[in-house]
């Protein structure tokens, strides 16, 4: 190898690369922060301003320009084109500001990234795998440059976010996961691998455009599609027995059962189902130390029952069949509504992961309706008068007046999830639910909003993000090489950050810490995690504290290392 890289174990970093060839190595470059020293050594003296920065210098520059930009969109492409050039002084400045720059890296604007993703390209990063090529894909994993892969996000582009089928564009989103691996949980950034699986477009506007970067064809499925999901899959196990494959924005046709085919192959999960739910499960056992309401005595009503919200629903309720619940009398505590209304058993077109949260037929025989044909929000509100009410639909203000009120009418501190985002898509405003609850809501969202303002003061709006959890269950499952991720490793991510919540020591203080916390809360998340895979036999035993010690090795810092100049081999 040509570089040893710094992973805190090593008080340096040894490479053969020097001049340019240093400077535009994003995972190496320190840009003006080589010493005059390391210039000579590495004949940077002339490509580099003579003067000779510290990191917190540069910190504040970029910081600063940053800030003097006129759009988000502006922001995350001047975020991105920083990650290419100098990866250590775009973390830096990332970890220092999570709060203000994640919605940035991630959701929302990762959407607007995505959507113009051909136009903004500039520097090859991660692996675009096409039809074309497939053939191929064991050969380009077999590169010495990915010898060091701990941790892979892969998507088919097909559904991102609320914005539909970008196709190669989607890669976005493998890009910005894998930021917050490494922001939120330490994964160091040359141990990740964003992956998009190209099988075609069906956006018009993409395959019409000139500038397009995808393999400009209509997107394929069938066979076909699921041989290039197998290729890469195969390829993927024979290179890394122990990577982690994080799956991310497929399509509900492809998301779950993909999942329920590969998850028992490797060590993988998909975000969208598995991760969603871990959160918003820990999320509302963190509003039970607000609400009283014990876990058993849950209604819970959910508007959108795609990937996510059944993915919700199923960890759900294996808590409450832990709880001491039968598995029977749990799922009678779940009402799911989607476009045919509420889910009924005996309903055409039920999806096989749908099908056991369907009511039977007479337990709703008896419920006064607004249309005798279809059972909608409003009538399960006014019926079933659920604790919880969760939004996963895509629909923007599906959370009407009527329904968030008559919901306060039956529930003293009703808990309101309106989950989907980006912003736009959100079921209601945090303002909205509280003025339409006199401010009794217990509200978490999926999209960032401003403060609430509660008795004159500020509060801070919960959002439900998925890298509250994501982060540490990868982290936790790669630090102990777990051989899979379970439902139960889940749960116990989910009770962490019940366990972790500020409303457990104070019933007006937030539901979930601030983000500035990040990094200890996955290294709590990762700790159950982990201890949750050696308990069901997939990870090797540890002590206690060997499995602490072999998460925090894994948590790398975005410092600069002193560098060593190396012969070529």
């Amino acid at each position: 190898m040509l570089t040893s890289m710094h992973d805190q174990a090593s008080p340096f970093v040894e490479t053969a690369l020097s001049g340019y060839e240093l400077l535009n190595n994003p995972l190496l470059n320190k840009g003006t922060a080589f010493t005059d020293a390391e210039r000579d050594a590495f004949d940077l003296h002339g490509l580099l301003p003579p003067h000779v920065a510290e990191l917190d210098y540069q910190v504040k520059r970029r910081h600063d320009a940053f800030r003097g930009l006129g759009s988000d969109l502006q922001r995350y492409v001047f975020l991105r084109g920083l990650q290419d050039s100098n990866e250590t002084l775009f973390y830096a400045l990332l970890t220092r500001n999570i709060e203000e720059m994640m919605p940035v890296v991630y959701t929302p604007t990762v959407g607007l990234g995505c959507e113009v993703f051909s136009r903004i390209f500039r520097k090859p990063r991660g692996l675009f795998l096409s039809i074309p090529h497939q053939h191929l894909i064991p050969r380009i994993l077999s590169h010495p440059r990915y010898d060091r892969i701990d941790a892979i996000v892969v998507s088919d582009g097909e559904r991102i976010l609320g914005v539909g089928d970008q196709g190669a564009g989607g890669m976005g989103i493998p890009i910005g996961k894998l930021s917050l691996y490494t922001a939120c949980a330490g994964l160091h950034p040359a141990t990740t691998l964003p992956v998009i699986l190209d099988a075609g477009t069906d956006n018009q506007s993409h395959l019409c455009d000139p500038l397009y970067i995808g393999w400009r064809h209509e997107r394929v499925r069938g066979s076909d599609y699921d041989n290039l999901v197998s290729v890469f899959v195969k390829a993927v196990r024979e290179r890394w027995p122990h990577v982690l494959l994080h799956w991310e924005d497929f399509a509900i046709g492809n998301a779950n059962r993909l999942l329920a085919g590969y998850r028992d192959c490797l060590c993988t999960f998909n975000d969208d189902i598995q991760g969603t739910a871990a959160i918003a499960v820990g999320t509302l056992l963190s509003a039970i130390n607000i609400t009283g309401v014990p876990l058993c005595e849950q209604r819970v009503a959910v508007l959108g029952a795609g990937s996510a919200g059944t993915g919700i629903c199923a960890l759900l309720l294996r808590a409450m069949i832990e709880s001491g619940l039968s598995e029977k009398r749990a799922l009678e505590n779940f009402y799911l509504v989607d476009r045919p209304g509420l889910l009924l058993q005996g309903m055409t077109g039920l999806q096989p992961f749908q099908a056991p949260f369907a009511q039977a037929p007479d337990r709703v025989a008896g419920w006064t309706l607004n249309a005798p044909d279809r059972i909608g929000l409003v009538d399960v509100v006014a019926n079933a008068h659920p604790t919880v009410l969760i939004g996963t639909s895509g629909q923007a203000h599906a959370f009407t007046e009527p329904v968030v009120r008559a919901m306060a009418g039956h529930a003293k501190r009703p808990v309101i999830f309106p989950l989907s985002n980006p912003t736009d898509r959100s079921e209601a405003t945090p303002a909205e639910l509280d003025a339409w609850t006199d401010e009794r809501a217990v509200i978490a969202t999926g999209s960032p909003f401003p403060p609430l303002r509660r008795a004159g003061k500020e509060f801070r709006v919960d959002q439900n993000n998925n890298a509250y959890v994501y982060p540490g269950i990868g982290l936790g499952a790669i630090a102990v090489r777990a051989q899979r991720i379970s439902d139960g490793m889940f749960l116990a991510a989910a009770r962490t950050i019940a366990e972790q919540s500020p409303a457990k020591r104070d019933r007006e203080a937030n539901l979930l810490p601030s983000l500035v916390d990040i990094r200890e809360l996955s290294f709590n998340v990762a700790l159950a995690v982990a201890r949750q895979a050696q308990k069901e036999g997939y990870a090797d035993t540890l002590s206690e504290e060997q499995t602490a010690a072999a998460i925090r090795a894994k948590m790398w810092k975005p410092i600069y290392a002193p560098y060593r100049r190396i012969a070529r081999a």
